[in-house]
């Protein structure tokens, strides 16, 4: 990897590196990785500088007062019907679409549909995964956490709504034909890129963000970062699980993530095919990272207790017990007892996984294996996806962050 012209990092820059290392020595093993490459340490410490600068284009031009200037309404046009369809396009959403519309050589509808059959295979293992070793993993660190708590999106009373966002995205992009223009996977993902490049411009423009200890709020390497939470991690999690996630389906889903994370602005050069190379970047951004912060144990308390806001039709008390108490349980699985008291998090007993591991290596290895396993599989995993949402919003229509000028 060619490196960048030099900029400074931030100083949280490698400031947790032993104990990053500690954590990530599973992925030292599966990234097949003996010694760190420091070039590439160098380009993760520049990259915390750096924007998706197409998104940054777009969001000073909504938040502008030019002729120039674009709308929410303009934007929502161009993204339901086309760029074409809006009148006078403005430049800057010309060329925002321009970008996002034009789909790599390299992507392959077919394997993008096989990587979300895979996806919605693993079923309820998936949500587990990234709500339990993603998200909450991801809250042992410095850095995107204090942003979170800055923008409240994951702290107070909104904490069960925007989890419930992230599983609807999750949800969306895997979907039959999902990130084709006309896909629901491709519009919320094109959201939430715009999303990000305006709160990026509203932190980088105000006085409440620190970038020299931080670096840009959301910047390249923790973007790159979040993407290996979502197909590395992901696959890593559910194996653990005893889930079965063959050759095939790794290359299907890391394709299917790939696409994904270009088309959120990650930088090209990392966006990998297979989870080796996206397990030896994981470990590297992690060694990049600072130590906890206040705003770790913030967030992951408030997950915790939002267990007791989850929607249930009958039996709703005893439910939200055992969902915190299966949480609680899955925890120490994934984080291991010193990163949960790390986040100040109840310490319990995996019991949850031992039932959990039997059921899915039937269900996965042995079932599975057939065409009526694989036909179980997907109704059982289709129940799981109608119910989550219900959990989450009720009645209420689900959707991922509002747009705001």
């Amino acid at each position: 990897m060619t490196v960048e012209t030099a900029v400074s990092p931030p100083t949280r820059f490698r400031t947790g590196e032993r104990r990053a290392a500690r954590i990530g020595r599973v992925l030292k093993v599966v990234g097949r990785i003996r010694t760190v490459d420091e070039e590439l340490m160098t380009v993760i410490g520049q990259r915390f500088m750096e924007r998706d600068e197409i998104g940054a284009a777009l969001a000073r031009a909504i938040r502008s007062k030019d002729d120039d200037r674009v709308t929410m309404a303009q934007f929502h046009l161009a993204l339901a019907e086309g760029v074409a369809t809006v009148e006078d396009a403005p430049p800057a959403l010309r060329d925002f679409f321009a970008a996002v519309d034009a789909v790599p050589a390299w992507v392959d509808f077919d394997l993008l549909n096989a990587g979300a059959r895979a996806y919605r295979r693993f079923g309820k293992n998936a949500a587990d995964v990234l709500i339990q070793l993603s998200l909450l993993g991801g809250y042992r660190f410095g850095g995107p956490t204090d942003l979170l708590v800055a923008t409240g999106g994951l702290t107070g009373g909104t904490t069960m709504r925007r989890i419930g966002e992230t599983q609807r995205w999750g949800l969306a992009v895997s979907g039959h034909d999902a990130m084709r223009r006309e896909g629901e996977g491709f519009r919320l993902t094109v959201h939430v890129r715009l999303m990000h490049a305006l709160v990026n411009h509203r932190f980088e423009t105000g006085d409440r963000w620190d970038t020299a200890t931080w670096g840009l709020p959301i910047n390249q390497s923790d973007q790159a970062a979040t993407l290996g939470l979502f197909n590395g991690a992901l696959l890593l999690g559910v194996r653990s699980l005893g889930v079965r996630v063959t050759h095939a389906d790794s290359l299907a889903v890391m394709h299917l993530w790939k696409y994904i994370g270009w088309l959120i602005g990650v930088n090209e050069d990392w966006l990998y095919d297979t989870e080796r190379e996206q397990h030896a970047l994981n470990y590297h951004i992690l060694l990049a990272q600072a130590d906890i912060s206040e705003a770790g144990p913030k967030l992951a308390t408030g997950i915790v207790d939002a267990q007791a806001q989850l929607r249930f039709e009958r039996f709703a008390g005893l439910k939200r017990r055992y969902a915190r108490a299966r949480l609680l349980s899955m925890l120490r699985l994934f984080l291991g007892k010193q990163s949960l008291r790390d986040l100040q998090i109840p310490v319990r007993l995996p019991w949850a996984t031992a039932g959990i591991i039997p059921l899915n290596m039937i269900g996965h290895h042995l079932l599975g294996r057939t065409a009526w396993g694989e036909r179980r599989l997907q109704a059982k995993a289709a129940r799981h996806r109608s119910g989550i949402m219900k959990r989450y919003f009720g009645d209420d229509e689900p959707e991922v962050g509002a747009l705001t000028a």
